[in-house]
């Protein structure tokens, strides 16, 4: 509990799984494929990746051309790769964009994200394949966030970091009365307050007492006068009748 952090600082597919970081166990095949992977970043890839951002989610019609002057406010760009498929040379919707200061990347990181570009709003993170120990891409089963019709939820990311566990352990204690002195301290007193509550209660009955069983007999008398009186008006109607 002491090293949780709401972002990884290294890529674990079980963890990043779950939705505070401490499942056991795998909740879906993707996770599995993840932890069998032996994912290697692409050696091909140029570039100093702690100066690189990710940029996902674009309209497929965006260009390098309208990110680099969308990116340029921010500092000096020096390089823009956007990621194109093999075949039919269309956007994939992601790209990678590399700055010349950290200055300009850290004030884009900040800005850029949630961003609209062409009608999309883009979500800008860090270069995580080559800069996170562990890492496996979202096709073998990794990466982060995701969306919920998919099923397949990372966490531990900008986009879905991880929620605060509860601990569970801490809560029984506390629950038992085991947890430090001053609770202990202060459940005890609590009973003693309890108690001499029930007293003062049982003092305050005791008084009302009398008081009560004066009205109970009064109300008893009442009664009888009045079946008294009842009886001998119904012997005077007999009378009568007679």
């Amino acid at each position: 509990m002491n090293d949780w952090a709401p972002i990884a600082k290294e890529y674990d597919p079980l963890k990043a799984g779950s939705i505070d970081g401490t499942d056991e166990e795998p909740h879906d095949r993707a996770i599995w494929r993840a932890m069998l992977a032996r994912y290697v970043p692409n050696k091909g890839v140029t570039g100093d990746p702690h100066l690189t951002l990710f940029v996902a989610r674009l309209n497929l019609q965006t260009t390098e051309d309208k990110l680099k002057e969308v990116f340029s406010r921010y500092g000096d760009v020096r390089k823009i790769r956007l990621v194109r498929d093999l075949v039919t040379g269309f956007s994939k919707g992601y790209a990678f964009i590399e700055y010349k200061e950290e200055r300009a990347l850290l004030k884009a990181h900040r800005d850029a994200n949630r961003l609209v570009i062409d009608q999309h709003e883009i979500f800008v993170d860090f270069e995580l394949e080559r800069t996170l120990r562990g890492w496996i891409p979202r096709r073998l089963g990794g990466g982060f966030g995701g969306k919920k019709e998919s099923g397949q939820l990372r966490f531990g990311g900008r986009d879905r970091p991880f929620r605060k566990p509860i601990n569970l352990p801490s809560v029984k204690n506390d629950l038992y009365g085991e947890g430090s002195s001053d609770k202990r301290n202060w459940s005890r007193e609590g009973t003693r307050d309890w108690r001499t509550r029930d007293r003062d209660h049982e003092r305050s009955r005791d008084k009302r007492w009398p008081e009560k069983e004066r009205s109970w007999t009064w109300g008893e008398s009442e009664r009888e006068r009045d079946s008294k009186e009842e009886r001998s008006r119904g012997r005077e109607r007999k009378d009568r009748d007679r």
